[in-house]
């Protein structure tokens, strides 16, 4: 299971969208979107860090 914290904006709108034991953040104008942002965010985290460090 995999724990993403979603963080609303009050000032601008929208959501930021990340991993707690990584530096992946998504951001988007809906949770949805902000976590299909998240999701790309983390595979070019793995594909540049590998797995081992996700």
């Amino acid at each position: 299971m995999i724990h993403v914290e979603l963080i609303a904006d009050p000032d601008l709108g929208g959501f930021t969208a990340r991993l707690p034991d990584i530096p992946a953040y998504g951001e988007g104008e809906t949770e949805a979107e902000a976590i299909a942002d998240l999701k790309e965010a983390r595979q070019g985290y793995v594909e540049t860090f590998g797995l081992e460090d996700a």
